[in-house]
């Protein structure tokens, strides 16, 4: 949510393809892709963008942390990020999504909206469930 020199983030992708393929994820057996490359992303985003309420995504705890950070400044995209990641997660109408204790009111927005667009649209998203890591 932060801009980044294009050469910056052009070397972070190239570094994180790197160390996810070194940590063993064979792409014979997976799907490897840059999320950027892929139109739909963005696209499912602004739908779902479309049915999300804001007073809803100013309640999230990371929303809160992050714009008292930036001295009230909080952007856009800092505030509808959480709607890219349920988009991430319903595009490929994900049942299961291993998530960290902090991303778990993300994964329950992810699973609001796609209750909300069912409702509104007809059974289209499974509701997604979390798979909890353990630290």
């Amino acid at each position: 949510t932060m801009p980044k020199e294009p050469s910056v983030l052009r070397e972070n992708i190239l570094d994180t393809t790197a160390a996810i393929l070194a940590c063993g994820i064979d792409p014979k057996k997976c799907f490897l892709f840059r999320q950027s490359l892929v139109p739909e992303h963005a696209e499912l985003a602004w739908i779902l963008g479309c049915i999300t309420n804001v007073p809803r995504l100013l309640r999230l705890p990371q929303w809160k942390m992050k714009c008292a950070s930036q001295n009230n400044d909080g952007t856009v995209g800092l505030l509808t990020y959480p709607v890219l990641q349920a988009a991430d997660i319903l595009l490929y109408k994900s049942t299961r999504v291993p998530v960290g204790e902090d991303q778990v009111l993300h994964l329950e927005l992810a699973q609001d909206i796609a209750q909300h667009f069912n409702k509104k649209y007809g059974e289209f998203f499974p509701i997604p469930r979390a798979i909890l890591s353990e630290m």
